[in-house]
């Protein structure tokens, strides 16, 4: 079931007119940092979906609430990696992951936005939802603070391998932030299944974008 009682929140127009005359360009402003973000039109991954400037708009304004600083952070699906470059500002050592398609552009807008940047060197690896989990992230090794996800619920066959992978990862003492447009009846199944799983709060809505921002933790049994 899911508790919370959500505030009601605007996605702030964060973004600053663009200088140059590209289309792939978007720059955003967050915790005082101009960000410049590639866009690709070739890959779901590769735009800035309305979930990535809801979670990163909140991170932003609840730093108390949910303090980064040197915790480890995993974003799955980080696609352009604008919120992976936030919660880097915000002083996280940042696993940034997506499909290996998307990683060349990630890596690009990861390294442009944090380089000259006195910060944990953020991370970018290939994460294909329910594969070779243990393998490449291993239990014994790798306990994450805040899993972070966006947007990653639309019309795609890879929800039950995606509910795995937050399994997976979330372990007692981690929290998942995952902000997502609802518009699909599917949307609010998978969101049943999250809820049926794990300890689940509403934070925020954004009514004008259909966007609900929810932090899940395990079950204690």
């Amino acid at each position: 079931s899911l508790t919370g009682s959500p505030v009601t929140l605007k996605i702030l127009q964060n973004w600053v007119p663009r200088v140059s005359h590209y289309f792939d360009k978007e720059h955003y402003t967050y915790v005082g940092h101009q960000i410049v973000i590639q866009e690709s039109i070739e890959h779901f991954g590769a735009v800035v979906w309305p979930g990535a400037l809801a979670l990163s708009q909140y991170l932003e304004s609840n730093q108390e609430q949910f303090n980064l600083k040197d915790k480890k952070v995993l974003e799955i699906g980080a696609g352009t990696g604008l919120l992976s470059i936030v919660a880097c500002i915000l002083g996280a050592h940042v696993t940034a992951t997506d499909l290996p398609e998307v990683l060349e552009n990630l890596s690009y807008n990861i390294s442009r936005n944090t380089k000259n940047l006195n910060m944990h060197k953020p991370e970018v690896r290939k994460l294909v939802w329910g594969e070779g989990l243990n393998e490449d992230f291993p239990v014994s090794t790798y306990h994450y603070d805040f899993i972070l996800a966006t947007d990653v619920v639309y019309h795609h066959g890879a929800l039950e391998p995606l509910l795995a992978t937050m399994v997976y990862f979330c372990k007692p003492g981690t929290v998942l932030l995952w902000a997502n447009k609802f518009r699909f009846s599917t949307d609010y199944e998978f969101l049943e299944k999250v809820c049926n799983i794990f300890n689940t709060t509403i934070l925020a809505e954004f009514p004008e974008s259909n966007v609900k921002l929810l932090k899940a933790t395990v079950r204690k049994n």
